[in-house]
């Protein structure tokens, strides 16, 4: 065995090892660092199929903005997770058929590779300069550049819908109202108030004498 073989499966191996321990931890926090290992080693098996700019994306995006965003919101929220494990095993049936089908999928694939060797391409080697950056803009924005635009308009619908959803009308939340604070004029926030001014002598001039105490004698 080679050692870019021995490397595949050591990086495959931790792969599944933490994609399980993603979904068996207790702890959020700890899922949320197990995936981050995940997405490490799956950078790794880029970088043997020498797919230099999409093992740094992968740990660019995910790791360095993804993973942040999701260890900020479950430590920031207070969520009760016991309630949300009350009903864990009425959903066992469903994920297991998932689990299933995906599973099923993937030994096809695997296994059809392997039965029917010949029948695959050889990889033609790489030319000097080559880039796989430049290829894969070129795939995307020639050929794919149809599903790309289409995908890039779900995303934009996606973030204008979580906005919406976000700043709609609560009673029990505080919002701004950006129109209305664009609007906003010093009259409407500050007024000036003109007061004459006064001494102390005039102001205990104009005070009223203490009236007389009642007689409370018999």
């Amino acid at each position: 065995m080679s050692f870019q073989t021995f490397v595949f499966y050591a990086f495959a191996a931790i792969l599944v090892f933490a994609g399980l321990r993603v979904i068996s931890s207790r702890n959020p926090v700890h899922s949320a660092l197990w995936l981050v290992l995940s997405f490490f080693s799956a950078a790794g098996i880029w970088l043997l199929l020498q797919a230099e700019f999409l093992a740094i994306a992968l740990v660019l995006v995910y790791v360095g903005a993804v993973m942040v965003l999701f260890l900020f919101v479950v430590m920031m929220l207070d969520v009760n997770f016991d309630k949300l494990r009350e009903r864990f095993r009425n959903y066992i049936p469903v994920g297991a058929t998932v689990g299933l089908l995906i599973l099923f999928e993937m030994s096809v694939a695997v296994i059809g590779g392997y039965l029917a060797p010949n029948t695959a391409p050889t990889p033609v080697a790489a030319p000097a300069g080559y880039s796989n950056t430049h290829a894969l803009g070129m795939q995307i924005y020639t050929d794919y550049v149809y599903p790309f635009e289409i995908a890039a308009v779900i995303l934009l619908v996606a973030i204008i819908a979580a906005i919406a959803l976000t700043h709609r009308q609560r009673r029990e939340s505080k919002y701004q109202d950006p129109t209305a604070q664009v609007r906003v004029r010093s009259a409407d926030r500050l007024r000036i108030v003109h007061m004459a001014s006064e001494t102390r002598e005039s102001a205990g001039e104009g005070e009223a004498s203490p009236a007389p105490k009642a007689d409370t004698r018999s």
